[in-house]
Order: structure tokens, then sequence, then C-alpha cells
């Protein structure tokens, strides 16, 4: 998918965020949930630490059952380039950009960019609670597969 791509990490391993940045959660923890019905990453895990797939739920093929919500959560990556969605050298998009963000890659940038995509997406948060009895979590199930996706608490 991308070759001959380097990056220097210039922040620690899960510290040193933006401090309009404040995910819910770890590339590790997302992984293990299940996430992108277990389609993603699966050619770049040499990447990113062992430890992150360890537990993941992927597959060869996706399977939305590997999906912490059990529904279809994701696009087709064409979909994204056609839309605009990928930034910088992050072909897969915005959880590839978290994933070496956490690592401790910065490109202040492109990651004004992500962290203001990311923060927009809280929209979705705020339609579970306005449209959900809280403690429902089978309610609005793509929604709350979305918030995960994107490091957001989806039990809210």
């Amino acid at each position: 998918m991308q070759s001959d791509y380097s990056y220097r990490l210039t922040a620690r391993p899960g510290q040193d965020f933006d401090p309009d940045f404040t995910p819910h959660f770890t590339p590790q923890e997302m992984l293990e949930m299940g996430v992108f019905e277990g389609k993603y990453c699966n050619d770049c895990t040499a990447e990113f630490p062992k430890s992150w797939f360890g537990k993941a739920k992927t597959a060869d093929i996706a399977d939305e059952s590997l999906n912490y919500f059990g529904v279809k959560s994701r696009q087709p990556l064409s979909v994204w380039r056609d839309k605009g969605w990928i930034y910088g050298p992050d072909p897969r998009g915005w959880f590839q950009w978290y994933c070496r963000y956490y690592m401790g890659r910065r490109l202040p940038d492109i990651d004004a960019i992500q962290i203001k995509r990311w923060r927009g997406f809280s929209r979705h948060a705020g339609q579970i609670r306005a449209n959900c009895e809280p403690g429902n979590i089978f309610c609005r199930p793509r929604q709350r597969q979305a918030l995960l996706q994107w490091a957001y608490d989806p039990f809210i």
C-alpha cells in the first residue's frame, strides 16, 4: 500500500498529544474491540508494535461480525479518495494517521487537519444522546461503531 515512506518519531508514544486531541481509546484498544470489519492495517502491521495485534480482531476479508457492534462500518478506500478524505502521507486515512501520531510522529499541518476532523466527528455523540435512551447501547449501532472507529466513547 505504501512503500519507501519513513518518518521520525519526535514525541513519546501515547503522550504529548495536542491539547485539543483527547481520544478515548488507543489504537490497540480499538483493534481489540473490533473496528473496520477486521480489515484495516492488515498489510502494514510490521510498522506498529506487535502487541497491538495480539488480540486484534482482524480478517483477510471484511467481516462485519468482527466489529464491536456487529454492523457494517466502512466504505471502500476508493470512496475516501473520491471524497478527498485522505490527507498527507497516510493513504489509509484517519486511523493510519492516528496510529502514527500515537507512535510519536508529528506533522503539524496534517495533525491540525486530522484533529479538526476528529473534533467534528463528535456530532455523532450528540445525535446518540438526542435520540437514544441512556444506557441503551443497541440504539444507533452504526453511529456507535463509527464513534469507536474515531476513538470516541460509543457507550455515551
